[in-house]
Order: structure tokens, then C-alpha cells, then sequence
């Protein structure tokens, strides 16, 4: 046998014998014998290393370190879950979903543990690994591949096994976690060499995936569990979430065994309770089972509201609780002058985590738990996440308890303390330019991930640029200069120069994440995003008063209140115009018409199948452009429909109804007639 057909038959039993010992966790062959195999593989590509490939076990070992993670737009967003907590809830959902889809459908159900990891997506071409992502913020994660490739449990190459080859192209999302009994073995190795120790699982495997040194995640005891593709393309089109499983097993992915598909609330009640009670026994941390409606074109006939998918929902279990002691409590200011009294705890361990600060809320909560300084506390999880006090032990209160007041002023910059009478929360009167708090929350929220996206510009700096009084307000971040910055603590040439290219790519941005990033009270990213597509610029969003306000969708006389404020005040419109002078600048989110009205305005429009040229987004802005609404379904009140490839359902209702439709053609010729285009 020659060298190359040596190394290819090495290849396929190392890959076979990997398959073996971490998916099926059924080995065949001793260690020593594996590692014979790997090191004669090894010395074949040494001697040959133009015969290295991405896909051969030699990869798996760790690449060069990285400088820093890339982002990766994903082609499907990673939606999050909505969650419930009983059986009620449960049969809720389930209900809603049978309204939506009609009552002559039959609703099978699958089932599987929520495995308490770092959820992330693969995607393969021709079956081999070519890019991993984390899920990041649902629509742009980090690339972590290099290091996703030194997880044993994850194929480099995907198994062809009995005439099922894998698809040209897919993708693979899954649950990346570290199993109970490897984390503790790593931190006992750990302690014996006086290094530092993980915290938990799932802070062990997050931290382990953003190493910039895939040598360091290679040591790190991960494993993945595979449970859906985001998309695929070729000939296979699977019916259902438990047909996606048994392929994913095939091509040679762990999958979860407790999982399991039922008929009806009474066997998903049986399901989640037997998990629960076998929780402790199952060797990782869950927090939940994950339900999902299992056949696939039901999945889509429900489709998405809000990033969560309207088929698939968690239901979660009741967090873990500890007693302990109130040692004091602290009012923390917000961006928006909110005042939070916050706990101090003595230090317990609450679901693997030590705990010793809990949020309070205000001071409704405070008076609703009649919490005082020493008292004996339960503390809860909420959501096995948010540290919460959840009741005070009433019979071990002490004669020397404190009550807790709010106070009068501003513990930062001594400002009045005001209270509105229709609000729960009270609020720093000193405002962004006089409270330093305030200031550097608001700062925080003008450069995190879904506003600006300031990369480096993190808590801590921020903390510091605002103490030296480099920086007041946001626009100054635009006149940091590089001598400045170098002063700071752990700040040299290099992360300077990083920072002020960030700052500088931040200036072009688009008009939602402006909206949003001005931290306008009531103002989210979705209420950001309808602000942007109706007024289409700012200065038609500053001129509109509350009445104009209202009627955008989803915005009601709070927040329209709130935002006309904002603009209507003389000190935050100066804070506008000065990131406006220091060149901060955006496309209109719509072309503009000379006043005109918008070609499809008041029109709503529906997409489906498979487009070639446009992306589904791509399609959808453009549409929003011309003023169309783009919904997820077909009904009388649809003004057109758009079919790609492949359209199902929605196009033989669309002419069933008389609904007048496009083919891609059509749609871009549609768009060519109104000069649509990106500015």
C-alpha cells in the first residue's frame, strides 16, 4: 500500500475509532493502540504536508491562536424559546398552536432535555466541518471553529452509512456543555496544581469556546449533543424533528437519548416530570426540557414571532433555592436615573453558583417582602440565571433588624431621589450630565452589541474613561485620542490603536441601532426598529409630537410619551446633535419620495419558497422600503405575495383568493421600477 492511501485508510479508522469512544462511548481498541494510530497518521503528513486536510483528525488537536473572534452573520437567526413553568401552560401552547394551524391538523409533540451549555451552529459542505458559531445575539454570532474542531464528539467528517450521504450543504445546531463528572475532575486537576478552577459547567464551556488559543479549548473536557438543522440544501427534505435526529445519528452525531416523541399534554406532563425527578442522575446540567411540535411543515406553517418560534416552547423547572443572610443593601443608579436597591448577601451556593448580590427591584418589592437588614432570606435562580429573593424567613428575624428606606438622594451625585405617582420606580433627578452613574450606563448602552457595537469598549474602560473625565457624553468617545488612552490601566499602544479603529467604524451605522442607542426610556430594539421604518429618518422622528407617535405599530401613549419627551428636551436633543457633528450618520431607512406617498404603503405583503437572487431579508427590507408590512401569513387583507422555489401552502391560498403574485423576476423588476436600492 502507498503512503497516500496509507494515510487515507489511517484517516477513516482514527475517525471510526473517535465515533466510537466519544459518541457512542463504546470503544474497540485500547488507548495505547489509538495512539499508535494517530502518531503514525501524524508522521505521514509530517513527511507530506501538502496531503493535510481540514478534515483529518490531526486538525482536532488546536490551530494557531487567533487575535480575536470574527463575526458570522447566520443565514437562519437562532431563535430564542418562550418558556413556561406548568402543565397549564403547557396545554396553553399547545391550544394556540392547534388555533393557528387549524383544528383538522393532528399535533404530534418531541421532547428532549434543555441541556444547560453554549448553543452554536455547524455547517458542512460536501460533509465536511467548515464553520462554527456561537448563537451570539440570534442573528450574528462568533466564528469559533478552530476551536469547535478540537471537540471529539463533533464530526469533522460526516459518516456516509447504508446509502445516506449528507446533504452538499447544511447546517447543525446543537448544545456544546461540559458533563458533571469531567468538570469535576478537571477542577480537581486544576486545584492540584494551583491554577484557577471553573466556576460551573456552563461558564466552563462558554469561557472554554473563547479561547483565542485552540490548544487551551482542547484541554477543556466538551462534548455536544445535536438537536436540528437550521437549513439545508440538496435533495433531502425531512418531514419531521424526529426524522432530522435519526439522519444526524447516521452521519455520525451524538444525540440526546432521553429525548422522545408523544401524542398528547398527558405524555409531555409524564415526560418532563420523569426527567425532573431523574435531573440529578443525568450526568450534565439542565435547567428544563425543550417541546417542539415535530413535524416540520407544521413547524413552518406556525412560523416566528419576536425571535421565538411559535412551535417549540421550554418548559422550565423550578430553580434552586438557599437560605441566607441580608448583610446590607445598596441603591444602584441606571442610564435612565432608575434607583435599584440591591441585596448583599452572605456568599451561599445556589445551584452550583455562589450567590452574594440579588436584585431587589424598587421598593414596592421591598415593602411587598418586608425585607430587613439581617434578616434570614430564601434566594432563588429566577430562570436558573438572575439571582432573586424570593421570601424572608419571618420566625429567625432579629431585634436588631434595620429597615430599609429609600434614600432621599442620589447616592452618586446627590441629587434629589423623585418618585413619579404612576410608577414603581424612583429616579436620580441629576440626569446624564450630572450623574456619573447615569453617565456611564448610558454609555455602556450606547456601545453595547445591539446599539453601536463599540468592540473593546467594555464596562470596566468605560468606568475609568468617565472617573478621568475623558469622556461626558457619547459623542466625545468621537475626540479620544490615542495618547489619552494609553495612560489608562491595561490600555497600551496596541489596544488603543484597536479601540479608536472600533469607535471609528461605529460612526456609520444604521438608523434602528441609533434610535436604540440613544437609551431613550421604553425604547427597545423592536420599538427602535418600527420607529426607524415609519418616520424612515430622524429628523421627521424628532419633529413628531406624542399624537404622531401613537401611531406607529406597537407604540402606545407611554412610550410615545416618552419619546416625544426625549426629543422635546433641550439637553438630550444637544446630546443628538453633537454625535450627529462628531459625523455619526446612517442611510435612511426608506427612499426618499419628495413627500410623495411610499408606492406600496399601507399594502401588506408575503413571502415564501425559496428565492435565488435576494436573500429573504434582503427581499423583506426592500419591500419595507416601498412602505409594504411584510406578514407571515396569507389572508383576505394581503395585498401580494412573492413565490421563490418551492412554495407551499401560502401560494395556493394566495390563489385560491385571487391574490396577485410574483415570481423573483417579477419582485426585482417590481423593485427596478421604483429604483429600490440600498443606500
Amino acid at each position: 500500500m502507498n503512503s497516500k492511501a496509507r494515510l487515507e485508510e489511517l484517516r477513516a479508522l482514527i475517525h471510526h475509532h473517535n465515533h466510537r469512544y466519544h459518541v457512542l462511548d463504546d470503544p474497540e481498541i485500547a488507548d495505547a493502540q489509538y495512539d499508535a494510530l494517530f502518531d503514525e497518521l501524524s508522521g505521514l503528513e509530517a513527511e507530506h504536508p501538502d496531503w493535510i486536510t481540514q478534515d483529518s483528525p490531526s486538525q482536532r488537536v488546536g490551530d494557531t491562536p487567533l487575535s480575536e473572534f470574527t463575526s458570522v452573520t447566520h443565514a437562519r437567526p437562532m431563535l430564542s424559546l418562550d418558556k413556561c413553568t406548568t402543565v397549564e401552560e403547557l396545554s396553553d401552547w399547545l391550544q394556540r398552536c392547534r388555533t393557528r394551524l387549524g383544528e383538522e391538523f393532528t399535533i404530534e409533540l418531541f421532547c428532549e432535555p434543555k441541556i444547560d451549555g453554549v448553543a452554536v451552529a455547524l455547517v458542512y459542505v460536501d460533509g465536511v466541518l467548515t464553520l462554527a458559531a456561537t448563537r451570539g445575539d440570534g442573528q450574528t454570532g462568533e466564528d469559533i471553529t478552530a476551536n469547535v474542531r478540537t471537540i471529539g464528539s463533533v464530526p469533522l467528517k460526516l459518516a456516509t452509512i447504508h446509502g445516506h450521504p449528507a446533504p452538499s450543504r447544511m447546517e447543525v445546531r446543537g448544545e456544546i456543555y461540559m458533563p458533571l463528572a469531567d468538570f469535576e475532575r478537571f477542577n480537581e486537576q486544576a486545584r492540584a496544581n494551583d491554577e484557577k478552577t471553573l466556576v460551573n459547567p456552563r461558564n466552563g464551556a462558554a469561557g472554554s469556546l473563547r479561547q483565542l488559543d485552540p490548544k487551551l479549548t482542547a484541554q477543556r473536557p466538551l462534548t455536544m449533543f445535536a438537536y436540528s438543522i437550521g437549513w439545508v440544501e440538496g435533495d433531502w427534505q425531512p418531514l419531521t424533528q424526529s426524522e432530522v435526529l435519526e439522519k444526524l445519528v447516521v452521519w455520525g452525531f451524538r444525540v440526546n437519548p432521553e429525548s422522545g416523541r408523544f401524542a398528547d399534554v398527558d405524555g409531555v406532563r409524564r415526560y418532563v416530570d420523569d426527567l425532573a425527578a431523574r435531573r440529578d442522575a443525568l450526568g450534565y446540567d439542565i435547567d428544563g426540557a425543550v417541546i417542539k411540535v415535530d413535524s416540520l411543515d407544521q413547524q413552518r406553517r406556525l412560523g416566528a414571532v419576536t425571535r421565538k418560534p411559535r412551535w417549540a416552547i421550554a418548559y422550565k423547572y423550578a430553580a434552586e433555592e438557599a437560605t441566607t443572610q441580608l448583610l446590607d443593601v445598596e441603591f444602584q443608579i441606571g442610564r435612565t436615573g432608575a434607583v435599584t436597591p440591591v441585596a448583599r448577601l452572605e456568599p451561599v451556593v445556589v445551584g452550583g453558583v455562589t450567590v452574594s448580590n440579588a436584585t431587589l427591584h424598587n421598593m414596592d418589592e421591598v415593602a411587598r417582602l418586608d425585607i430587613h437588614i439581617g434578616d434570614t432570606v430564601l434566594v432563588r435562580r429566577a430562570g436558573d440565571v438572575i439571582p432573586q429573593v424570593v421570601s424572608v424567613i419571618r420566625s429567625r428575624r432579629k431585634k436588631n433588624a434595620k429597615v430599609i428606606s429609600l434614600p432621599q438622594t442620589c447616592p452618586v451625585c446627590n441629587s434629589p431621589i423623585v418618585q413619579a405617582a404612576d410608577e414603581a420606580v424612583a429616579r436620580c433627578s441629576g440626569g446624564i450630565q450630572r450623574c456619573p452613574a447615569q453617565r456611564k450606563e448610558s454609555l455602556k448602552h450606547f456601545a453595547s452589541r445591539l446599539a453601536l457595537d463599540i468592540e473593546g469598549l467594555g464596562d470596566k474602560l468605560i468606568d475609568q474613561l468617565v472617573s478621568v473625565e475623558l469622556v461626558a457624553e457619547p459623542a466625545d468617545l468621537f475626540g479620544l485620542q490615542q495618547a489619552a488612552l494609553v495612560g489608562l490601566e491595561r490600555m497600551g499602544e496596541k489596544s488603543a490603536a484597536k479601540l479608536l479603529r472600533s469607535i471609528e467604524a461605529s460612526r456609520t451605522t444604521t438608523l434602528p441601532r441609533f434610535i436604540y442607542a440613544l437609551g431613550i426610556r421604553e425604547v427597545g430594539e423592536a420599538t427602535a426598529q418600527s420607529l426607524a421604518d415609519h418616520f424612515g429618518d430622524l429628523d421627521s422622528l424628532v419633529a413628531a409630537d406624542a399624537e404622531a407617535l401613537e401611531t406607529v405599530d406597537d407604540v402606545g401613549p407611554i412610550v410615545a410619551a416618552s419619546v416625544a419627551a426625549y426629543f422635546a428636551n433641550a439637553e438630550t436633543l444637544g446630546i443628538v446633535q453633537r454625535l450627529r457633528e462628531a459625523g455619526v450618520s446612517w442611510p435612511n431607512v426608506r427612499r426618499e419620495t419628495g413627500g410623495s406617498e411610499l408606492p406600496l404603503a399601507g399594502q401588506t405583503w408575503v413571502l415564501t419558497g425559496t428565492l435565488e437572487q435576494l436573500t429573504r431579508d434582503e427581499a423583506k427590507a426592500r419591500l419595507q422600503k416601498l412602505g409594504a408590512k411584510v406578514a407571515g401569513s396569507v389572508s383576505k387583507k394581503t395585498h401580494g405575495v412573492v413565490a421563490g422555489a418551492d412554495a407551499g401552502s401560502k401560494l395556493s391560498k394566495a390563489q385560491s383568493l385571487g391574490i396577485p403574485v410574483l415570481d423573483e423576476a417579477g419582485l426585482l423588476a417590481l423593485f427596478a421600477q421604483h429604483d429600490v436600492t440600498f443606500d
